[in-house]
């Protein structure tokens, strides 16, 4: 059984269950407070005839014998007796008022302060089957009655009664407290069902940009605490592959330099000079995919912490150092914002594009701008651009564009590879298109980092 409440399914049923006997007894009482209303008004117009018929009979009554008449004609709930008038009330009540429309001209009633011993008992109304009761808790009713002969009479209605509107007020305070408690209820419902999955959701877009991540915490319903450790499990299981390809690719790079630089060694010894030239050439080229594969393991997976960075600085700086090499690129435009990432990741990936740029279109154009709270470059080339069909294929690692596979362009076929593994790892993306003017143009999309949130 506590596993049961324990459960999802359990917290479930019991907010459900909860709500359902709240709604009943809510809705249950409202009928009663209606039913209790309607009972009072047909009292209320029992009253009116009964206080109009004893009235009227009690006037054709000889004076002398009207006495010995209302002992024996008054009853419960109406007592009419021979008095002289008493103090009026500030305002007339809705019973004198009513009484005096139904008796017509000749009679004056009015209501009065005077209290009857015979109000002060209680009377109650059971509610809910006897569960609950309502008190009448009003003041008796008591009126100076005049006859058309002038006789004077003083009539009190009993039991009290409940005045004006009060109970119609009950009902809408009882048909907005349902409302209130079933939204409430409701409300718990959907963010008790919602909120863990928006938190694995979260975790698992952190995971994405993050794979050194704390840990979720195992709280909450059985079901949610099974998903979460096998979240930790997955995460931890991710983390370990990473670190074991890093380690493999490190190993295998550092064996292959020894026997690499033999072979150069060697190389230098040959004879035939464009032999030689060709041969170091294939053996630079294989240095430089073992390092370019060493990097790509890495962009995968990095220590290096995120930082606040001023987006604008960094691309001047990428964009000069590029200048200072020899490379024609221009920088235009501002964004104006700060970003969350690692500085080092970062220059990698926008020194790939850039580099890409210039070896296969010949220069680097690089705009900034802001849209949508999120920072956009945009780096476009002077080359022939990229037929459709490989648009997507270029991401892929190690593949190249077939005009593209020279030895003259010194690619290995991972510069976007490993720009788009950082530019995802910081919660952005890369796309490329060829622009209607002529050249590839790539689109680096970074978002704004907010302090506060």
């Amino acid at each position: 059984m506590k596993g049961f409440f324990g459960s999802m399914t359990g917290r479930v049923f019991s907010i459900l269950l909860l709500g359902i006997l709240i709604s009943a007894a809510l809705t249950q009482l409202a009928a009663d407070y209606k039913s209790l209303r309607e009972n009072e008004r047909l009292r209320d117009h029992n009253l009116l005839e009964r206080a109009e018929q004893l009235i009227m009979a009690t006037e054709i009554v000889p004076a002398s014998a009207r006495s010995i008449y209302l002992d024996v004609a008054n009853r419960p709930g109406l007592q009419l007796e021979l008095g002289e008038p008493l103090p009026l009330a500030p305002k007339a009540s809705w019973f004198a008022t009513t009484l005096a429309t139904r008796l017509g001209k000749g009679y004056q009633i009015h209501s009065v302060t005077v209290r009857s011993p015979a109000c002060n008992a209680n009377h109650r109304v059971p509610m809910m089957y006897g569960l609950m009761s309502a008190k009448w808790t009003g003041a008796c009713e008591s009126l100076n009655v005049r006859l058309r002969d002038g006789s004077a009479l003083r009539l009190s209605v009993l039991p009290p009664r409940i005045q004006g509107s009060g109970g119609d007020a009950d009902v809408r305070t009882l048909v907005a407290l349902f409302a209130v408690s079933i939204a409430f209820l409701a409300y718990l419902v959907a963010r008790m069902t919602a909120r863990p999955f928006k938190q694995l959701a979260q975790a698992a877009q952190d995971l994405g940009q993050d794979i050194n991540r704390a840990p979720l915490d195992l709280t909450g319903a059985s079901e949610i605490r099974q998903a979460s450790a096998a979240f930790n499990a997955m995460q931890a299981r991710i983390r370990q592959y990473i670190f074991q390809r890093t380690q493999m690719l490190a190993a295998i790079t550092h064996d292959l330099q020894t026997p690499l630089t033999r072979m150069r060694l060697r190389l230098e010894k040959v004879s035939d000079r464009e032999l030689q030239e060709r041969l170091i050439g294939d053996l630079s080229a294989m240095q430089q995919m073992v390092r370019e594969g060493l990097v790509l393991a890495r962009s995968m997976d990095t220590n290096e912490a995120m930082h606040p960075l001023d987006l604008d600085s960094l691309l001047e700086a990428v964009c000069a150092d590029a200048s200072d090499a020899g490379q024609p690129v221009t920088l235009a435009g501002k964004a104006a914002m700060a970003l969350l990432g690692r500085p080092l990741d970062l220059r990698r990936c926008l020194g790939n594009l850039i580099d890409n740029a210039v070896k296969y279109g010949r220069e680097a154009r690089v705009t900034v701008d802001r849209i949508n709270g999120a920072a956009r470059v945009r780096i476009r080339d002077a080359g022939p651009g990229i037929p459709k069909s490989e648009l997507g294929r270029v991401f892929d690692p190690f593949y190249r564009v077939e005009t593209s596979r020279s030895r003259e362009s010194g690619g290995t076929g991972l510069g976007l590879t490993i720009a788009r593994n950082i530019a995802e790892h910081h919660g952005g993306s890369i796309a490329l298109a060829n622009h209607p003017e002529g050249g590839l143009e790539v689109t680096l999309m970074l978002p704004e980092y907010y302090p506060n949130k």
